[in-house]
């Protein structure tokens, strides 16, 4: 007899607890091999294929596209052990549980962020089911493998759908509410499914979001509703049914009064996503950083001819960014305080090694800050391309959680949108950001006579915390020096 097993969002890693889903990769009926992606979605950091650790067939699916689900909440159900399932991957021999339950809950915990394979194998090989021998039998159909590039050992090539004639009876999976927040452990059922969700104030049965709303604005009492769900569970058909009911007997009940007091009209555009992150992250630097910003015009004239140069001398071609950041390196290890962090609960500034250098990057989706690895140690022609390589990425939305995090200090070139100057918001939990306005020709004092010359602004926020104005200036005017004498940066590597 066939198990049905249940797979949830798994933590995707780096803090994240939602992803909205972008794209189903199968359908109900569906044949699935274990580590198929089954789901696309997007998160506040990246695009991310979904592959499910069990092998079977797809008996349910939970969220529709462009739904918002939260971490543990429930994605598809799985019916492993029939004989259309593929062989692959250990999927036959499930059986079930001893308790007599139909179904065991696949892990909550997901897998790790990117890098740590070993730990996300052993962790979403657990089994949450609610007894031990459930546990077992589900792992044992199980890859161990929850995301592709996040912890998966070997990520699958995509498989056609191959629909099934038909589904067997015994594989038939009631569909899961989403539950609003996931939920610490399981209650209410012997297997572990349905997910209860107890109203304040009273016995309602178990309801999903989606279900409660239906009611809410429409004027249905759920409390005078009998759930046709296992064990009372009021379904979305209940509330429906009950709709269809006082329509017949010419009476339609009224949604609840929504009091106009103090709400603001207007479109609402939901915070979530990159756009949600971007304000979490910059309403927290506001919050803890005391920043404050200093600026200097510099005559980048003599800079935009030293690449020229380069660039003519043949081989792969170098950006100006990249010079850029080749400067901002060498200031670090001129003045490390600014390539730190502070330790609050230690009330310690910690001096970092290694310079991560990110960059914001504007794509369709939002600000991301792309971060370039040991920067402190490339040349010129290696900063080019593997900027190169990580704008690109941003541009398709394939940036990992591994590409947008770890930054120790950030290079903000503004002037691609044609302005000349900012206050940059810092990083957090970094210490400084060097911006980079558009460069101009514009009337300049130069060996003493008005020339017109080539010249940036460069805008410097830094933590108040780590340093004093006089390390900051002293960044910002050696910065200033090598854009306008590149020979100094030389003199100085």
């Amino acid at each position: 007899m066939a198990q049905v097993l249940e797979f949830r969002l798994p933590d995707l890693g780096e803090g994240l607890t939602e992803a909205e889903i972008v794209r189903w990769l199968v359908e109900v009926g569906d044949v699935v091999a274990v580590d198929q992606p089954v789901v696309e979605v997007e998160t506040a950091k990246a695009m991310v294929d979904v592959p499910c650790p069990y092998g079977g067939v797809v008996t349910a699916r939970f969220g529709e596209e462009g739904t918002e689900m939260p971490v543990g909440a429930p994605l598809l159900t799985v019916a492993v052990g029939e004989s259309g399932a593929p062989a692959d991957g250990g999927t036959s021999g499930a059986g079930a549980s001893s308790d007599g339950a139909s179904g065991a809950r696949a892990p909550s915990d997901g897998s790790p962020g990117a890098g740590s394979a070993s730990s996300g194998s052993s962790r979403s090989s657990r089994s949450a089911g609610s007894s031990g021998s459930s546990a077992s039998s589900a792992s044992s159909a199980s890859s161990g493998n929850v995301l592709v590039g996040y912890g998966t050992s070997e990520a699958p090539s995509r498989r056609r759908r191959v629909r099934p004639a038909s589904v067997p009876a015994a594989s038939a999976a009631v569909p899961v509410p989403v539950p609003e927040r996931a939920p610490a452990a399981p209650e209410g059922g012997a297997d572990g499914v349905f997910v209860r969700d107890r109203e304040p104030a009273g016995p309602v049965a178990v309801i999903s979001p989606l279900v409660r709303r239906l009611a809410r604005e429409n004027g249905v009492d759920l409390r005078g509703l009998s759930g046709s769900g296992p064990e009372g569970l009021i379904l979305r058909a209940d509330v429906e049914n009950a709709l269809r009911a006082a329509a017949a007997r010419g009476h339609t009940p009224a949604p609840a009064p929504v009091p106009d007091e103090g709400v603001v009209h207007g479109t609402r555009i939901p915070l979530r996503g990159v756009r949600g992150a971007v304000a979490d992250k910059l309403s927290r630097s506001r919050r803890e950083i005391p920043d404050a910003t200093c600026w200097v015009d510099a005559d980048a004239t003599e800079l935009l001819r030293a690449r020229t140069a380069m660039n003519a001398a043949g081989g792969p071609k170098v950006s100006l960014l990249a010079l850029l950041a080749r400067i901002c390196t060498a200031a670090l290890a001129r003045f490390p305080d600014l390539n730190s962090t502070v330790d609050l609960e230690a009330r310690e500034v910690v001096r970092l090694e290694e310079v991560h250098l990110g960059f914001a990057a504007q794509t369709e989706r939002g600000l991301v800050v792309p971060v370039v690895r040991d920067a402190h140690a490339r040349d010129a022609e290696s900063l080019t391309a593997e900027f190169a390589r990580l704008t690109e990425a941003a541009r398709a939305g394939t940036l990992t959680p591994a590409d947008l995090t770890g930054g120790t200090f950030t290079l903000n070139n503004y002037g691609v949108f044609g302005v000349d100057g900012s206050t940059p918001i810092i990083n957090h939990p970094e210490a400084a950001m060097l911006g980079v306005g558009r460069i101009v020709p514009k009337p300049w004092v130069h060996e003493g006579e008005l020339a017109v010359r080539q010249v940036v602004q460069l805008s410097f926020t830094f933590d108040h915390r780590v340093c004093d104005g006089g390390t900051a200036g002293g960044f910002l005017r050696y910065v200033a020096d090598c854009v306008e004498q590149p020979a100094v940066l030389l003199r100085t590597l």
